[in-house]
């Protein structure tokens, strides 16, 4: 199996009107695709909120993805958890 670190890809994106070079084990595809979903929901913060500045939607926007990330996270243990138990029976 190849290491993935030695497979350094970097990626041109846009995310809020800005380029970023990223770099990534990722392949170019699933980069661009994750640039896209920032960039998204930064401008759905944006639209609700017009006077902030670009770091306050930028930490907005990290907050409800952290916020995403952990209730997924919390579904996820909880099903493991029912499995486990499941299998018990």
């Amino acid at each position: 199996m190849e290491d993935k670190k030695n497979n350094v890809n970097k990626v041109s994106v846009i995310i809020y009107d800005e380029e970023y070079v990223v770099k990534g084990s990722e392949n170019s595809e699933y980069i661009q695709m994750l640039a896209s979903y920032v960039d998204r929901r930064m401008k759905m913060i944006q639209q609700r909120n017009r006077n902030l500045s670009t770091t306050k939607v930028a930490v907005l926007t990290a907050l409800n993805l952290a916020d995403e990330l952990n209730k997924l996270q919390e579904d996820y243990d909880e099903m493991v958890k029912a499995l486990e138990e499941e299998r018990k029976k």
